[in-house]
């Protein structure tokens, strides 16, 4: 992948362009840091998703995957804490009216009109999206969007532990759509007040929990090296000093990644203690412990969580993948190191031209391939201009169809990364790609 820093405006115009992720509503004008995916980050949301899953949950004995409901009972977020405690600190800046996330704000420079120092006292924001279960609009009717997956397996731990029949330590995930009414959403896809979480809940033996909380700190870093590629050294994990802490936190590190604008979040992992189980114990009334049997003795877990964003994962993979080369005569092309595995397309059929002999031939080879690996067949506009496009979308592989293909049954293999091309037999299509990417 590239090892240069990439800059903010070239990501988020070559995603516009290739049809990664438009502004919503964008024929009426937008909506404030709201983002629709195209074709192609729909399908490389769903890849980071499915890798995300092999490897939290499919690959292990003892993670059990959830699908918990968005809209729940209100008293989970009276519980959990977040309708007293999930706020920001918000100011209005007096020149401007605009309304800012006190932290956020450096100098005590008006991030909008660059006015100083002329800002309101700050306030705290909840930031809960509250919405209205029933026809009337009042307060018993009152309910809340999830700012998190988290509670959704807090409140199943009885569930589960009555059903997998697993003894702890044993994790349950969930991947899926959270909300959060953020003052400053911004930098693209990086903070939205919409977006796709990755969360996994371990619950384990209090005794043995910061033994966990690292090995789940080196596991969700080493993914993010070994599995989506992304170099050592736009990578760090950060532990969050004490004032930095939730209020549910025993400990938090963060997975950071060095962004165009610098170090940010990528994924937290949380030791959030006994705080959760405690809290929907004394919420409900449900006694949220398991049993030792050796001791015969009932105890509260406490719990290990990683949690990250689909959409953060995916814009961090862009900026480490994104990449402008110098070719021929001073001319320069635009590509995506994207690991095969995270690419939208891992194969483009090209046909040289349009005549139906060679076409018959590009769409039988395509819908071999299709059968295993994500294909597209494109035979507008010259071959050189396909290869640029191929190229930027971060295709590995492209397949031309020529004249001589009629001949000797052969086709010419397009390498992404490096330009080299190789000539190969249609029928061993199959076994090469099998080699090089997989099944």
């Amino acid at each position: 992948m590239n090892d240069k820093q990439v800059k903010f405006d070239d990501i988020v115009s070559l995603s516009k362009r290739r049809g990664i992720a438009f502004p919503s509503s964008d024929i009426y004008g937008g909506f404030q840091s709201t983002w629709d995916y195209g074709y192609l980050g729909t399908e490389m949301k769903r890849n980071i998703r499915d890798l995300w899953w092999k490897n939290v949950v499919q690959e292990r004995e003892n993670v059990f995957g959830i699908e918990a409901a968005i809209i729940t009972n209100p008293s989970v977020w009276d519980a959990s804490g977040h309708v007293s405690n999930f706020t920001d600190p918000l100011v209005d800046c007096l020149d401007c009216n605009g309304r800012f996330r006190a932290d956020h704000i450096i100098d005590n420079t008006c991030p909008e009109c660059g006015s100083k120092s002329n800002f309101t006292d700050e306030r705290n924001f909840n930031l809960l999206f509250k919405t209205f279960v029933g026809p009337v609009e009042d307060n018993a009717n009152v309910a809340y969007l999830r700012p998190e997956t988290a509670q959704g397996m807090f409140v199943n731990f009885l569930n589960y532990q009555n059903t997998i029949r697993h003894k702890i330590p044993f994790g349950i995930a969930q991947i899926g759509k959270s909300f959060r009414n953020e003052i400053t959403p911004g930098q693209f896809i990086f903070r939205t007040r919409e977006f796709e979480q990755m969360e996994m809940e371990f619950f384990c033996r209090p005794e043995e929990s910061v033994k966990f909380h690292e090995f789940w700190k080196n596991e969700r870093y080493n993914w993010y090296i070994e599995t989506l590629m992304i170099p050592k050294d736009k990578l760090r994990i950060r532990d969050h000093g004490k004032d930095e802490l939730s209020h549910y936190s025993d400990a938090t590190s963060d997975i950071e990644f060095n962004f165009p604008w610098g170090w940010g979040e990528l994924e937290g992992i949380a030791h959030r203690g006994d705080f959760d189980l405690t809290a929907h114990s004394k919420g409900s009334g449900k006694k949220l412990n398991t049993l030792d049997t050796e001791s015969n003795t009932h105890f509260v877990p406490h719990v290990i969580e990683p949690a990250v964003g689909v959409d953060r994962i995916l814009f961090a993979i862009l900026c480490s993948a994104y990449d402008v080369e110098e070719i021929a005569d001073g001319e320069k092309r635009t590509l995506l190191h994207l690991p095969a595995a995270i690419a939208a397309v891992q194969i483009a059929i090209l046909p040289l031209s349009k005549k139906e002999e060679l076409k018959t031939i590009a769409q039988g080879i395509a819908t071999v391939l299709r059968k295993s690996y994500r294909v597209e067949y494109d035979e507008t506009q010259s071959i050189g201009k396909r290869y640029r496009r191929q190229d930027e979308i971060g295709t590995p592989y492209c397949i031309t169809v020529d004249f001589d293909s009629l001949d000797d049954n052969s086709v010419t293999i397009r390498d992404r990364d490096t330009m080299k091309q190789e000539r190969i037999n249609i029928t061993a299509l199959e076994t090469f790609f099998k080699n090089s990417l997989g099944t």
